[in-house]
């Protein structure tokens, strides 16, 4: 949380805690304010970080915030900005802003069966919903978590997958099956384990991040079965530059993602046509 009157385009230093490779081209990186003030964000938020001299880019929380001041961003390696940032060791800094942007409606959602629905890089940010819902179990119905990718290997939080299995209905698919690997995969898109999802959509609250185009045939596939489009949440990273709105990089129609998302109500964002959705 920054300061009240603070500058919102002014950047901090963080420091870097970890850096941890999730897939052959995925890493996380650990972070903390390198002045040690307090630092708050919700699920969906994003900040702007980056490296001097290289700029800076979007990337929405991968960490729920559990009040150690600690937050992490899983990237793709893609661009110099990220290049850089996946070279980076222990003790060094990079710098950020934030956090910017509304996150996922979880008051919402409380009460609610909640479907999880996530494709490839589109599960960080996700990943603290899950935790979120595992975290405050008793309080939502029944939750499933559906993640497509590529292949088995290019799933990110593995271990994580496994464990999450033991409080939430985890369902996978992937494009291509390279091997036997220690996860139970399908093969084919994700919308082909809407079969396995055994409860009511009408009493059902979805959040969905991954490729835009999975995410308009997820949406309609569960309309179709009839879950109200409201109740449907989607999250954007679109071209992202001040994080504020005040450059419009990022706008689409009368909607700007930094400030308006990067989650957005599928009715709130799908009829403007320059979406996929």
């Amino acid at each position: 949380m920054r300061k009240p009157g603070s500058n919102p385009l002014l950047p901090r230093f963080a420091v870097v805690d970890e850096v941890v490779s999730e897939t052959k081209d995925t890493f996380s990186v650990n972070l903390f304010p390198e002045d040690g003030s307090t630092f708050s964000y919700r699920p969906g938020q994003f900040n702007m970080v980056g490296v001097p001299g290289l700029g800076e880019a979007p990337f929405s929380f991968s960490s729920l915030d559990t009040g150690e001041n600690t937050f992490i961003h899983t990237i793709r390696k893609a661009g110099n900005v990220v290049g850089a940032l996946a070279k980076l060791k222990k003790g060094a800094k990079v710098h950020f802003r934030g956090p910017y942007g509304d996150g996922w409606p979880l008051d919402k959602a409380q009460g609610k069966n909640v479907i999880v629905i996530a494709g490839g890089i589109g599960l960080a940010p996700l990943r603290p919903v899950v935790r979120h819902l595992i975290m405050n179990r008793s309080v939502f119905g029944k939750v499933f978590l559906l993640y497509g990718a590529r292949t088995p290997a290019d799933m990110l939080y593995k271990a994580e997958l496994k464990s999450w299995a033991k409080d939430v209905d985890v369902l996978l698919s992937a494009d291509e099956l390279n091997g036997k690997g220690s996860l139970e995969v399908h093969q084919g898109l994700v919308t082909r384990l809407f079969d396995q999802i055994d409860i009511s959509l009408s009493d059902s609250i979805t959040f969905t991040c991954g490729p835009q185009i999975m995410m308009r045939f997820v949406a309609a596939g569960l309309i179709l079965d009839g879950q109200n489009a409201r109740d449907i949440y989607v999250s954007l990273e679109r071209r992202m530059k001040c994080g504020i709105g005040h450059c419009g990089h990022c706008q689409i129609g009368a909607q700007y993602v930094c400030r308006h998302g990067p989650v957005f109500c599928l009715p709130d964002i799908e009829r403007f046509a320059d979406t996929l959705l």
